[in-house]
């Protein structure tokens, strides 16, 4: 069978992603442009397609009759059309379960950057300043532990569960946000609009779909009682970015620490970018699923995936 990668470049240049059994006929791209004539051209003889973020609509699909499998290489199914997959006989896979130990420590490292401002002291010490102020240490803005805070958690899958456990180790309350408008399922879980009243961190796991799109907006940051920083290892989407501006600048919130932007990779006209030098601000460009180990298990969870396809079709 013929497979095409359309977007090997979302990799690591170091990590091997051989072809999996039964694929005789391999080809990638680093990346493929957003244009559906292109992908039907560089897709037009193949059996099985692996994409990361490309976006595969119907167009596409019903024009590639010997398409038989879309191997997604991360877990968000968004980017493809899945009624035209099912319409056209097009088996559609994700992958899951390979980012457990990646995300939560992505998590961890934009949560302690921010409550330590440790982006602002990088910058202090490198230009000049704390040498200006000639003390031994600099200290203008506080240093937050995390030990006694509350983290509330928006989204308890895998993820969620994960840093729950790092968060405890920390010394950290933990919340599990139950979802919005809906009585808690049990004692583990706590009303969705109490968690914002109560958390001095939030942390995003939830998947965007029509309920969670733009679930943190103007309406529930007023709500975020204790001025939380914000982590958001999610999707954009997720966060009105308008509003969140909006509420960093006014001290609604301690500030945003995100790994995820609505359009990626980011524009220059993006409203969070009007808050980059803030203190408590810091961005990571959606490589939190990518350590070296999540990547290679990634490989190996496609690769049996892809094969038993190939077997069993």
């Amino acid at each position: 069978m013929k497979a095409v990668f359309l977007d090997r470049g979302t990799f690591s240049e170091g990590i091997d992603l051989p072809a999996p059994a039964g694929i005789d006929d391999y080809v990638t791209f680093d990346d493929t442009p957003a244009d559906a004539k292109i992908i039907i051209e560089r897709c037009q003889d193949a059996d099985i397609i692996f994409t990361n973020k490309v976006q595969i609509n119907a167009e596409v699909i019903s024009s590639l009759p010997k398409l038989k499998l879309i191997q997604l290489t991360a877990t968000g199914m968004n980017n493809v059309d899945q009624d035209a997959c099912a319409q056209h006989d097009v088996t559609l896979y994700n992958v899951a379960g390979y980012a457990v130990k990646s995300v939560p420590e992505h998590t961890f490292m934009l949560m302690l950057n921010a409550m330590r401002a440790s982006f602002h002291y990088h910058q202090k010490v490198i230009d000049g300043s704390w040498n200006n102020n000639g003390n031994f240490c600099l200290l203008d803005k506080p240093l937050i532990d995390l030990e006694d805070k509350t983290l509330g958690i928006i989204g308890v899958g895998t993820i969620g569960k994960r840093v729950t456990d790092i968060a405890r180790a920390f010394g950290m309350q933990v919340l599990w946000a139950e979802h919005q408008g809906r009585t808690p399922r049990s004692d583990d879980y706590t009303a969705f609009d109490e968690v914002l009243a109560k958390a001095d961190v939030i942390s995003l796991h939830c998947p965007l779909n029509e309920d969670t799109k733009h679930l943190i907006n103007k309406d529930t940051l007023a709500k975020m009682d204790k001025q939380p920083l914000l982590v958001n290892v999610a999707r954009g989407g997720i966060v009105d970015s308008a509003a969140l501006v909006t509420a960093v600048n006014n001290e609604q919130i301690l500030g945003y620490a995100s790994d995820v932007f609505e359009r990626e990779p980011i524009t220059h006209d993006d409203p969070l970018l009007y808050i980059k030098d803030h203190p408590r601000v810091i961005f990571s460009p959606h490589n939190a699923w990518g350590s070296e180990s999540a990547q290679k298990t990634l490989w190996q969870i496609l690769s049996r995936q892809v094969s038993d396809f190939i077997e069993n079709s």
